[in-house]
């Protein structure tokens, strides 16, 4: 396919993701916190925001920000504990609505997911109008907002589902494309982070349009594989299909530091956000792991890990943290300054099959 072919049979792909999810059901089942800041998640000296309502919003206050900074930004902030058995039950809900138009569902997470409505159940040959549907019934069921993108492939979908939030909804035709993407920030890239935007900026690739501007070879020598993906979204080009049933193996986080690391302390203290957000997957989805995998690249981006499987599913944040722990101050003294740690759990299963207890190393 060239570069501005667009295939002969156009999919039609919605990207679903509800509005501030935990924090709007906070506000639906408790009056009080109606048209206030709220965040959900740990107000502790250590703790993380999950979520944040759109009034909390407006002061800056965003997810994976720590609890301190968004307490700062924000004195009037209602701190809520996450009650994700309540999250679950309402997905399940919403999912069950999907399913009335199609079965290729692939969920992302509780709040958000892909739909391939190409040939849908219900002969509707609009796909902004399935969207419509969609987002109308789980207004009605739920009482929650939900914002849609529809597009050709999910890059798109997903970039046009952030378009017009809160409780709006766009499309991106195969004539907009990548037209859409030229004007955008790589920043705002769906799977480009903070850290491959600021090297994108660094090499002066700013835009979409900037980032077209470079060839296939380049991009792949500065980003290896990743580089091949970067070439063809520029493009509006994402030949990913939408995977029914799909089993996440393994979750993760990583951070990049500005100033490289060389105290152990300091380690632990940046292991903790992101041991929090693989915790918030963990109990956002009821799924559990026994391998825990502590990554570090140094400075000079030579890369180390260190792996634990343990005969039982860990079973609370605390477990995960010591793991994880332990896992750095057995590499202690490490040989260079650190740049980056990763924190992953894999073999994972849902927690209505895990052990109760925390297993000893194997």
């Amino acid at each position: 396919m060239s570069e501005t072919d667009v295939p002969l049979a156009v999919r039609k792909i919605i990207h679903v993701d509800m509005d501030a999810f935990y924090a709007s059901v906070e506000q639906r089942d408790n009056p009080e916190l109606r048209g206030k800041p709220v965040a959900v998640g740990g107000s502790r000296e250590r703790g993380v925001v999950a979520a944040a309502s759109y009034e909390a919003r407006k002061f800056g206050v965003r997810s994976a920000m720590p609890s301190v900074t968004a307490r700062r930004q924000c004195p009037d902030l209602i701190f809520v504990k996450p009650r994700f058995e309540v999250y679950r039950a309402i997905s399940h809900q919403i999912r069950d609505i999907f399913a009335e138009h199609t079965a290729i569902i692939e969920p992302l997470s509780l709040d958000e997911a892909y739909l391939d409505v190409t040939s849908n159940l219900q002969q509707i040959p609009l796909a902004r109008d399935i969207a419509l549907q969609i987002r109308a019934k789980i207004k009605a069921e739920t009482g929650l907002n939900a914002s849609a993108g529809i597009s050709y492939n999910k890059f798109l979908a997903k970039l046009a589902s952030d378009y017009r939030k809160p409780n709006g909804q766009f499309v991106l035709s195969p004539q907009m494309g990548a037209a859409f993407v030229e004007g955008l920030a790589v920043g705002k890239f769906h799977g480009i982070g903070p850290a491959t935007a600021a090297k994108l900026n660094a090499l002066g690739i700013r835009t979409g349009l900037d980032l077209r501007n470079q060839t296939l070879e380049f991009l792949q020598a500065h980003f290896r594989k990743a580089g091949t993906y970067y070439y063809w979204i520029s493009r509006g080009i994402d030949e990913r299909p939408v995977r029914a049933n799909r089993i996440r193996k393994s979750v993760g986080a990583e951070t990049t530091f500005f100033t490289d690391l060389t105290a152990f302390d300091a380690m632990v203290a940046e292991l903790q956000p992101l041991i929090d957000k693989v915790w918030r997957h963990c109990e956002a989805s009821g799924n559990r792991g026994r391998t825990v995998t502590l990554k570090i690249k140094f400075s000079d981006f030579e890369i180390a890990s260190r792996s634990r499987t343990i005969s039982a599913s860990i079973q609370s944040r605390d477990d995960l943290a010591a793991q994880t722990t332990g896992l750095l101050a057995a590499a202690m003294p490490l040989p260079k300054p650190v740049r980056l740690l990763g924190v992953s759990l894999s073999s994972l299963q849902s927690d209505n099959e895990a052990e109760p207890q925390l297993g000893l190393p194997i």
